[in-house]
């Protein structure tokens, strides 16, 4: 295994939007977006960025990677929403990682302007939106996946919400 270099790299990204949501508070949240169905927001684009949306609307969802910027450290080992085991940072979706990136597959209602309209939102108001990719299917779908541990336990997603253990 190779060591990480003694000068690690580091990356500075600017928000090109903000979401906003019902979600004022990090408990009581949706755990994902599967438990999120129906739930609406939005990203409030950066106007600079709006030529960026064009053709976007032929999508039906979209795929948004943002900050997790209310999480200050993170842990190598967290104990899940859905599980008591404690488990890798890698092996979950936990907010507290070492670069706090989240990833949420949303519905893609519309677009007014630089306003993106979207559904199964499960993503905090006031969060920086970092970028914006569309959800092919034929890219982004495998029939085949497994899900490791989570096969056992992701059916309960829907009725779990989160709580503070990640503030």
């Amino acid at each position: 295994m190779q060591e990480p270099p003694a000068d690690p790299i580091s990356f500075t990204y600017l928000p090109i939007g903000f979401v906003h949501s019902p979600f004022t508070d990090i408990a009581g949240m949706p755990i994902q977006p599967s438990s999120a169905r129906g739930v609406q927001g939005s990203v409030e684009l950066d106007p600079r960025f709006r030529a960026g949306l064009k053709d976007l609307d032929g999508f039906s969802r979209i795929i948004l990677l943002y900050a997790f910027h209310q999480c200050r450290d993170y842990n190598l080992e967290v104990i899940p929403f859905l599980d008591p085991t404690p488990r890798g940072v890698f092996a979950t979706r936990a907010p507290k990682r070492p670069n706090a990136i989240g990833l949420s597959i949303v519905r893609l209602v519309g677009i007014n302007g630089s306003t993106i309209i979207i559904e199964d939102v499960d993503i905090l108001e006031g969060t920086p939106v970092l970028d914006i990719k569309p959800y092919v299917p034929a890219f982004d779908s495998y029939c085949d996946a497994k899900a490791g541990w989570l096969d056992a336990v992701s059916r309960n997603a829907g009725s779990v919400r989160s709580d503070d253990r990640f503030r």
